[in-house]
């Protein structure tokens, strides 16, 4: 073992000029390689005092990668930059990439030191994700796991820090969802969790266009379950609009975006890593290039101080700004606030957004009842619920009782809801006419569950009038459609008894279901109700038709009843008015006291009466 690192050693201090010798190299303990710099001399020109200082500057940066972390990264920018990292680029860019293999959960830590030195050296930044874009490319043909998700991790902070432009997050998705896989789906879903909240803000129609790849993936169910569950994992993620997953932790945001610098570099462009980089290579103007880098350190250093002074002036500010006294400071910020009106109803469509992923990225009515209960839906703004649920419900090919469950479970937790599908179901069948025939169906059978649920009060059916003037074709198919699935649910026996409800009947809830105003109406509904197969529940319209004539013609006789009393007892007065008056005046003086008077009464107006009538049978004879 000595004698091979003896040899690896004289093998790179003795190589010969023309030739390229190894970097690595073996380890040389510090009093050793004091010893070696003595033998060489101050012979800056010469190959062994260049390797030397080359073996050095490697160790130098490899070491201050290694100890970076979020608490020492200002400290240590510095110490790097003091490096020649002109020189060293490519040895820096191999250790960040090496140490982020190694150590994933730093890859925010290694793109804020990234981002810093690619202000001032934008070539590094340019070389590291061209170094990244190639690794990512070989692991993915290579189906290498754990590179592709360094890779993709490394290149999502890098994003966030703005070094590069956020396409290339798009493109590597577009190429993970293209052909999906559990390994690729389950890739894009980390990597969207590290870079979603960037593309939130700088990107939100690629991200809508990601997540809707995410819900397809989700409906053909051709993934593994587990994939599947991570998946609605990240929709939640999004419902809350990446809080737990920031863009740049604020310890991390130490670049001003003014002086960033981001290189637009594509998922398919022509790269070259530029390997030779980090091959050590003689350098003839060595001297002259080293005293170049210590006038451009310099002149960062001392830019960054002044920047760090006006950082802390500027912290002071803010201190200054925060010490105002409670009352200023909410006059302030409650003029801010009436100052800005949003016109563009941002909060609007987010809500609906928000509500229309759960209710679509859901499992069950359950998950997305409770997904959906969390949701702080501002007051007066439930009926954005309401609409949502029955316009998920219109878009399906087929109704699906998800929808339906979904709406009676809010109908019977709380009573706000009710009332928003109550004016939905209003406004639903006003327009009803502008909906297509597929959409109708869903829409009919939503409402025909609620009812048969009494997720809806049966008091809506009082919108309804089956005349030949208040009904469209399309109100005639969302009527038909409701009521059959509504004599299928109960029954038609047990359906009439529903209708026929004396508290219904009373109340009037179903005189636009069976009009009994007019004939024509009440022939129309008869009509309607028997072409759809539900002719019993026409009975008592049938019966009310049949005795219409005799109720039409009982009206006028009752009114000439009076009139034809009057006239008879006109006759009878003219006729034989003696006997009439004795018969009265006799009745009257024995009404009280005998029975008699009765009968005798009534027998005197009788005998009279066929006195009367035998005289004129004797005449006519």
């Amino acid at each position: 073992m000595e004698g091979r690192k003896r040899k690896a050693l004289e093998s790179g201090r003795d190589a010969p000029a023309g030739k390229s010798p190894r970097t690595g190299g073996a380890y040389i303990p510090p009093f050793k390689l004091a010893k070696m710099m003595k033998e060489v001399g101050s012979d800056k020109q010469s190959e062994s005092y260049q390797r030397l200082a080359w073996d050095a500057l490697r160790k130098s940066i490899n070491g201050l990668v290694n100890k970076v972390n979020k608490r020492n990264l200002k400290e240590i920018l510095p110490e790097l930059i003091g490096e020649n990292l002109e020189r060293g680029k490519g040895l820096f860019v191999r250790s960040v990439m090496k140490s982020q293999v190694a150590s994933p959960a730093f890859s925010s830590v290694y793109a804020a030191l990234v981002a810093v030195i690619n202000t001032k050296f934008p070539e590094i930044g340019d070389l590291l994700v061209s170094r990244l874009i190639l690794q990512f490319r070989r692991a993915y043909k290579r189906n290498d796991k754990p590179i592709c998700t360094a890779a993709c991790k490394f290149i999502a902070h890098l994003v966030n820090q703005q070094v590069e432009h956020e396409l290339l997050a798009l493109e590597i998705l577009a190429l993970l969802l293209e052909k999906p896989s559990d390994d690729s789906v389950e890739l894009a879903v980390g990597f969207v969790k590290e870079v979603g909240a960037t593309l939130l803000e700088v990107s939100p129609k690629g991200l809508h266009s990601v997540f809707e790849g995410f819900r397809g993936i989700l409906h053909e169910g051709a993934i593994h379950k587990r994939v599947q569950f991570v998946i609605e994992g990240l929709f939640a993620v999004r419902k809350t609009n990446f809080e737990d997953f920031p863009a740049v932790p604020d310890e991390l945001d130490l670049v001003e975006q003014d002086d960033q610098i981001t290189h637009d570099l594509g998922l398919e462009d022509k790269l070259d890593a530029r390997s030779g980089l980090d091959v050590f290579t003689v350098d003839p103007k060595y001297e002259e290039t080293e005293r170049e880098y210590q006038r451009v350190k310099r002149e960062i250093l001392g830019e960054s101080s002044d920047e760090s002074e006006s950082g802390e002036s500027d912290g002071e500010e803010e201190e200054e700004e925060e010490a105002v006294p409670p009352p200023v400071a909410a006059r302030a910020a409650s003029a801010k606030t009436e100052e800005i009106t949003d016109m563009t109803e941002t909060d609007l469509v987010n809500l609906r957004r928000t509500i229309y992923l759960t209710i679509m990225s859901a499992l069950d009515f359950e998950e997305a009842g409770h997904k959906l209960m969390k949701i702080s839906i501002p007051r007066g703004k439930e009926s954005e619920l309401s609409s949502m649920i029955i316009e998920c419900c219109s878009q399906e090919r087929t109704y699906i009782k998800y929808y339906g469950l979904l709406a009676q479970r809010f109908c019977q937790v709380n009573r706000v809801y009710q009332d928003c599908f109550v004016d939905a179901f209003y406004k639903q069948y006003e327009t009803i006419h502008r909906l297509e025939t597929n959409k109708l169906r869903n829409v009919a059978k939503l409402f025909a569950h609620l009812l048969e649920t009494d997720g809806l009060p049966w008091s809506v059916l009082g919108v309804i009038k089956i005349t030949e003037d208040d009904t469209t074709s399309s109100s005639r198919i969302f009527i038909k459609i409701l009521f059959q699935d509504l004599a299928e649910e109960f029954g038609l026996r047990k359906l009439n008894e529903r209708l026929q409800d004396p508290r219904a009947t009373s109340a009037g809830w179903f005189d636009g279901v069976f009009p009994k105003d007019l004939p024509k109406n009440t022939r129309f509904s008869i009509n309607f109700f028997t072409s759809i197969g539900l002719g019993g529940l026409t009975d008592n319209m049938r019966a009310h038709l049949k005795n219409l004539p005799k109720t039409i013609m009982s009206k006028p006789q009752a009114a000439a009843a009076p009139a034809r009393k009057e006239t008879s007892k006109e006759k009878r007065r003219s006729a034989g008015s003696a006997s009439y008056s004795y018969s009265y005046s006799g009745s009257y003086s024995y009404s009280g006291s005998y029975s008699y008077s009765y009968s005798y009464s009534g027998s005197y107006y009788s005998d009279s009466a066929d006195s009367g009538g035998a005289k004129a049978k004797e005449e006519k004879k």
